[in-house]
C-alpha cells in the first residue's frame, strides 16, 4: 500500500522548496502566490536500516523499499472554499490524499513576501483549517437537503442514521471543529466513509524555520504551532525547507557528514515520514530472499491474511499459514538457519496480528 500525503499551505511558506528537497525534483518555487498551479507528485523511498541489513545478508537481485507519495498542492487563500484563488482545484486534489502535511512559515525574511503581511503561524493555520471546514460543511449541507425528506418520511434506518450523523457533524463544523476531532461511533464512521471529508484526514504541521532554529529544534513560533497541534491531537515536525534542499543535493556520505557538522541526528524528511507513520498507525513487514528483499507497509491491527493480500489477492484468498521470524531475532542471530535452530521461526495462522519488523513467507493455495 502506497501512502499519499498532500503538502498544503498558504503561498510562499516553503511548500515547493520542501517538495523539491524531499523528492529531489526541481519544480517552480517562486516568490509569488500560486507558483504551483497543478499538483506535482513525487514518490520517495522510505529509509529503513532494517532493509539495508537484509540487503547485506541476502544480496538479492532486487531490493524494493516501501514508498511515500507526496503531492504538492497549489497554495490557497481566504475564500478558497467559495472558489477564490485556486480554491476549487485545491480542494478537489486534497480529497484524494491519506494525510495532510500543512507547511507553516515560522521564520522572518524580508526578502520573501507573506500573502497575509506579517508572520503569524496560528493565523495561517486557522485560515487553511477554516477553508477546509467550510468545504466539508458545504458537502454536509447539500447531503442533508437530499436525505432529509427520505429519512423523515420512510424511516429508513440507514437514512435516519446518515441524517443524524450529518447533523451532528454540521453542528460541530459550525463551531470550527474538524471532523477528525468529533467523537463518532463505528456505525457513524461507516455511514460517512464514502464522503471523503477533508477535515476527517489526519494532519501534521511542518514548522518551516531558518537553519539556526532547525539546529536548535524550535523557536517562539514553533512553540505556538506545537501547542496548537497538541490541542487537536495532531503532530508537529520542525524543519528548514532550505536546509533540506541543500541536503538533497548531496550523496549519502556527504549528507551524513554535513548533518553531523550541524549536530542533526536525522533529516526533516526522516522525521516527517516517522511522524506520518505514527499518526496513521502504519508499520512495516518484510519478505526476503536471494531474488528479492522488499518492505511492505500495513496498518496496525491487520492480520496475516490481510497482509498477504497486500502482496497479491491470491495470497489472501488461499492463505494457509505464515512462516514468520522477527527482524530483531534475525539481526541478533545472523542467519535464517540460526533463527530456526533457536526455535524462533514460527508458523502463524489466520488470526495472527502482524507486528512491525515481521519477516514473512506466506503459504497459500488457490484452486481454479
Amino acid at each position: 500500500m502506497s501512502l499519499k500525503a498532500g503538502i498544503v499551505g498558504l503561498p510562499n511558506v516553503g511548500k515547493s522548496t520542501l517538495f523539491n528537497a524531499i523528492t529531489k525534483k526541481n519544480i517552480l518555487a517562486a516568490n509569488y502566490p500560486f507558483a504551483t498551479i497543478e499538483p506535482n507528485v513525487g514518490v520517495v523511498t522510505v529509509p529503513d536500516e532494517r532493509l539495508d541489513f537484509l540487503n547485506e545478508l541476502y544480496h538479492p537481485k532486487n531490493l524494493v523499499p516501501t514508498t511515500f507519495e507526496f503531492t504538492d498542492i497549489a497554495g490557497l487563500v481566504k475564500g478558497a472554499s467559495t472558489g477564490e484563488g485556486l480554491g476549487n482545484k485545491f480542494l478537489s486534489h486534497i480529497r484524494e490524499v491519506d494525510a495532510i502535511v500543512e507547511v507553516v512559515r515560522c521564520f522572518e525574511d524580508p526578502e520573501i513576501t507573506h500573502v497575509e503581511g506579517k508572520i503569524n503561524p496560528i493565523r495561517d493555520i486557522e485560515i487553511i483549517n477554516t477553508e477546509l471546514i467550510l468545504a466539508d460543511l458545504e458537502i454536509v449541507d447539500n447531503r442533508i437537503n437530499k436525505i432529509e425528506k427520505k429519512a423523515q418520511t420512510t424511516k429508513d434506518k440507514e437514512a435516519v442514521l446518515e441524517l443524524s450523523t450529518l447533523r451532528k457533524i454540521k453542528e460541530n463544523l459550525e463551531k470550527g471543529i474538524s471532523i477528525r476531532n468529533i467523537s463518532l461511533n463505528e456505525d457513524e464512521l461507516n455511514i460517512i466513509s464514502n464522503f471523503n471529508f477533508i477535515t476527517q484526514k489526519k494532519i501534521i504541521y511542518i514548522a518551516n524555520v531558518n537553519e539556526e532554529d532547525a539546529i536548535v529544534g524550535e523557536n517562539e513560533y514553533t512553540k505556538k504551532v506545537d501547542q496548537y497541534a497538541k490541542e487537536e491531537g495532531a503532530s508537529t515536525v520542525v524543519m528548514c525547507a532550505k536546509l533540506e534542499s541543500e541536503l538533497s543535493g548531496l550523496n549519502n556520505e556527504e549528507r551524513i557528514s554535513f548533518m553531523n557538522d550541524l549536530g542533526l541526528n536525522s533529516s526533516g524528511l526522516d522525521m516527517l515520514i516517522k511522524a506520518t507513520y505514527t499518526l496513521l498507525g502504519l508499520k512495516t513487514f518484510f519478505t526476503s530472499g536471494v531474488d528479492e528483499c522488499r518492505a511492505w507497509t500495513f496498518k496496525t491491527g491487520m492480520k496475516a491474511p490481510e497482509c498477504a493480500g497486500i502482496i497479491h489477492t491470491d495470497f489472501q484468498k488461499g492463505f494457509i499459514k505464515a512462516e514468520i521470524m522477527s527482524y530483531e531475532d534475525l539481526h541478533k542471530l545472523g542467519s535464517e538457519k540460526a533463527v530456526q535452530e533457536a526455535g524462533k521461526l514460527r508458523l502463524e495462522g489466520k488470526e495472527y496480528v502482524m507486528q512491525d519488523g515481521d519477516i514473512c513467507y506466506f503459504r497459500f493455495n488457490v484452486t481454479k
